[in-house]
């Protein structure tokens, strides 16, 4: 009887088994993937319902179904954008559970009269336009709402916002000047492009 214990084989890798390094891959690049957009979907998710606790929860649930399924949504034409998806469908289904509307003018105003008071702006001139601006946003169509709110409410650029909603960077600009034209129309204020 041989009591030594068996030989690794050629094709066993530093880290176990060959069928060990292929999960760990998909582990490291969803690992990868949640660290470049956690906190976009913390921020959208609280931009939207207007609670830390529940961007947290929304967060956790998205990363949760997207690790579980992870082979699933690399296989996805835009990574990004099917994480997108997964993001404001869990919003909205948040939304729906607690009965609330959509929060982005008052989370997006307090946040923008936030600012203005460390930086010792006029607060009440802050407040009446911004709020103007945020409540026209909010009546925008989806798509040039969820540009604006990605590249002027949470600073992000074209190229990011572009592969996160799986289109050309050309059609967010696109997206961007209409709906610029749309704010100035509703706001009532001159447009030039």
């Amino acid at each position: 009887m041989n009591t030594n214990p068996p030989h690794p084989s050629a094709s066993d890798g530093p880290s176990g088994p060959p069928l060990r390094q292929p999960v760990r891959r998909l582990a490291l690049t969803f690992e990868a993937f949640h660290d470049t957009h956690h906190l976009l979907w913390l921020r959208y998710a609280h931009l939207h319902t207007g609670s830390r606790a529940a961007a947290l929860r929304i967060e956790g649930a998205i990363s949760r179904q997207l690790a579980a399924c992870w082979p699933h949504v690399l296989r996805q034409e835009s990574v990004p954008f099917y994480a997108w998806t997964v993001l404001k469908e869990h919003v909205a289904n948040w939304l729906s559970a607690h009965n609330r509307p959509v929060a982005l003018t008052e989370t997006a105003a307090f946040d923008a009269v936030s600012r203005a008071l460390r930086e010792a702006q006029e607060q009440f001139a802050v407040l009446e336009s911004r709020l103007g601006l945020y409540s026209a946003i909010s009546e925008l169509p989806e798509r040039q709402c969820d540009v604006i709110v990605l590249r002027f409410a949470l600073g992000y650029d074209d190229a990011f916002i572009a592969a996160l909603l799986g289109v050309e960077e050309s059609t967010v600009r696109s997206h961007v000047s209409i709906a610029r034209r749309k704010l100035a129309a509703r706001l009532g204020i001159p447009w030039r492009e």
